[in-house]
């Protein structure tokens, strides 16, 4: 007879919450491109990548 195992994931609320943090930089960053496609698939990497502009700023004003 096989075992049944239960799996419980507890993550979602967190997936979402960075979705929403990744839509919003999306939005941000394609919003302040160009307008041309480089601009906007530069505009959505960007967004992928949001956090390391937030720490290297907040080091850059903590002069470390």
């Amino acid at each position: 007879m096989a075992e049944r195992v239960r799996v419980v994931n507890k993550a979602w609320p967190w997936g979402f919450v960075f979705l929403m943090a990744y839509v919003g930089a999306a939005i941000y960053f394609v919003g302040h491109s160009d307008g041309s496609f480089w601009g906007v698939i530069l505009g959505l990497l960007q967004a992928l990548v949001w956090p390391v502009y937030v720490t290297y700023h907040v080091l850059e004003l903590l002069h470390v």
